[in-house]
This record gives structure tokens, sequence and C-alpha cells, in this order.
């Protein structure tokens, strides 16, 4: 910037032509000296409190909505320094859990998930239940940012006071659900949330995995999509309670009513997925509400059967144990990535692989052998 520059309150940058009038628009604004003024501004801020275990258990036990989202975030964070507070907040909370019926609903994108979700939500508050809802939602395989939308598709129920909603991004983890999903319900349990409603992705694996989370799992679907008996080939459906038909509606209903008896026709074929408890298909339209005072009836049968034969509690305990299993997984995997001899190796074989020097797996043998000499 030149002294002649600095003595205007506005200025052409320096790429711009000699000649340039008016006309050309671009200018810059010359800065002003806020250094001093913005020390004294950061001294007035506030600094967040730093809580201890008894503050986050007592926060979430008290349903403070403030607390409960930091409490939630805590569990999320990959750090290891909050894994331990984590840990133990889980530990406080964990008396106050388990008393709430946990519902895992999924369907392929625009079968209307997010809908049916708020429309049954609604329908369960103007009935005295306290909902939660954690929507997961995927993160991206170039940025890892997610979009974390669908709390804006629920704008009826994100107002309701009853209600939290939680959206999580997936972190990328396997089957698209987010790594400490099942932390987050206990949480929400000890809040006092008696319905749990989880929102999976929709796609690749992630049934099977919130599957392995919850008491009653939901999949929705639609008519119109070509083949509709298709979709007994998809694995989802022998995973599922019950079927739901939506957007059953003015000229969709005809193809809806033949949409759920194909497939109830068809779940005769395919083994149930809860013991003592037939899976069935049902219409639904989330826009109308039209029997979604119905399907939570069936979700509350369902509660009752399971839990008078108790494969209600013989689930959540093998849930439980599945629990172990992918946290060491997890670990597994952390541990093997942040070995410096497997990253050393990594950048080493990864040549070898490009130039074609190497098949991969035996790349992989290799790796592997990195690793296994280190324990």
């Amino acid at each position: 910037m030149t002294k002649k520059q600095k003595n205007k309150k506005s200025y052409k940058p320096d790429w711009v032509p000699e000649n340039a009038g008016a006309g050309f628009a671009t200018s810059i604004v010359k800065g002003v000296e806020i250094k001093n003024k913005l020390k004294n501004y950061t001294s007035t801020v506030k600094k967040r409190d730093k809580l201890i275990i008894s503050d986050y258990v007592n926060g979430v036990i008290n349903n403070n909505r403030s607390l409960l989202g930091r409490t939630i975030t805590l569990i999320e964070s990959n750090s290891s320094v909050h894994y331990e507070l984590a840990q133990e907040v889980l530990k406080g909370l964990l008396p106050f859990s388990g008393k709430s019926i946990r519902i895992g609903i999924t369907g392929s994108p625009g079968v209307g998930k997010s809908t049916f979700i708020e429309s049954l939500g609604m329908h369960l508050i103007h009935n005295g239940y306290k909902v939660a809802v954690l929507a997961i939602d995927p993160s991206s395989s170039i940025t890892k940012g997610s979009i974390l939308g669908d709390k804006t598709r629920m704008q009826m129920l994100s107002r309701e006071e009853k209600c939290f909603i939680r959206p999580s991004p997936t972190g990328g983890t396997l089957g698209g659900v987010a790594r400490k999903s099942r932390e987050t319900m206990l949480v929400c349990e000890a809040a006092g949330y008696d319905v749990i409603l989880v929102e999976t992705v929709g796609v690749g694996q992630s049934e099977i995995t919130v599957r392995s989370m919850v008491d009653f799992f939901l999949l929705i679907m639609v008519s119109g999509t070509g083949d509709e008996l298709q979709g007994i080939k998809k694995g989802v459906i022998e995973l599922a309670d019950a079927l739901v038909i939506n957007k059953a509606e003015g000229d969709n209903k005809p193809g809806a009513l033949r949409t759920m008896s194909e497939f109830q026709t068809a779940l005769k074929y395919i083994a149930h997925a809860t013991k003592g408890w037939e899976t069935n298909a049902f219409l639904c339209s989330a826009v109308t509400g039209e029997n979604i005072e119905y399907i939570w009836k069936v979700i509350k049968e369902f509660e009752g059967i399971t839990q008078q034969t108790g494969v209600f509690e013989e689930r959540r305990k093998s849930q439980a144990f599945e629990w172990v299993f992918s946290i060491v997984d997890e670990q597994i995997k952390k541990n093997f990535y942040d070995c410096k001899e497997i990253q050393k190796a990594i950048k080493s074989i990864k040549e070898k692989v490009i130039k074609g020097e190497i098949l991969p797996t035996s790349a992989a043998s290799e790796i592997l052998k990195h690793y296994n000499s280190q324990y």
C-alpha cells in the first residue's frame, strides 16, 4: 500500500488497471486498528465454566437441555482427554437409564422417515410421552463434514418442550451409524425421555447396526418404485418387526394397498425378526397422520408381548454383550492406525502397490506382520 493510499478511506487494489474509472467497482476499505479494543472486549467475555462429573450427571437427570447437549458432545468427542471423563459420567447416569422403549426407523432416502418421525413424535407428546430423536446424518467421505439437516425437517417437533432432537454425524463409521449412539441413548433415558427414536441413514449396513441397539425395528417403504417384491431380496426386511407403507394418501393409496398386500403375502415365507412376534405390513400417511396412532398401538403391543415372554429383556442383555465387542473392534482399529510403525509401513508399501511391485493381498499381509511384531 502506498502513502497516498494510506491517507484515503478506500483505495483501488494494485491489480486494478491504472486508467480504470468509476465504472470499475472494486475497491478496498482502509483497515481499522482494533488491537486494543479487541483486547478489552475479550477480557469481558465470560469463558464457559469447566464442568465436573456431578455437574454433568445432575444436569442430565434434571433434564437441563444445555447440559444434556454438552454431555452428548462430551461423549461424542474423539479426544482421549474427554474419554475418561465421559466414562465416569456414563457410570453415574447408568442407574437412571433403561426405562424407555428404543425404536429404530429406517428406509431408503425419500420414503418420508423424517416426516413419519415428526408425525409419530407429535402424537406421542400429545399423549404425555417425552420423546428423544437421534437423527444419524451421513458424513462426507471427502470433507468429513455433515449437513445435520434432519432437525430442520421436523419443525413442529423441534419446537416441543417435551422433545429433544439430536442430529449426529456418522463420522464415517461402518454402516453410517454414529459411533456413540448407544451412549447417547443412555443419556437421553437418564434425562427422562420415554421413547427414543433412532433414524438411520437408510443405506449400507446402518440397518444392521441400529437393529443391534433398539427394541423395535421399523422399516418404512413407499409404493410405485418398481417391483415391490424385489424388496424381499434386501436383508433389511428380515430385521424388521414391522413394515410401513408410507404416503398412502390421495392417488397413491390404491398402489400402497397393493404393495401392502404383496408384502403381507411375502412375509409369510420369511423368518420373523423377534421370537414370538409376527412381522406385518401396515399403511400410513405421515402427512395426514392416518394410522399413526394404530402403528403406535402395534409397537406397544410388541413391547407388552416381548416383556411378558422375557424376549425384551433377553434382547437388551444380548445387545449389551454385542456392545462390548463393538468397542473392542473400534479400539483395535484405533491402536492399529495410531501405531507409528504401521504408519511408516503403510507409506513404504503404498509406493510398491502403486507401482505394481506387490499384490494388495501381499501388501496387507506385510502390514499385519509389522503390527503383530509390535504385540
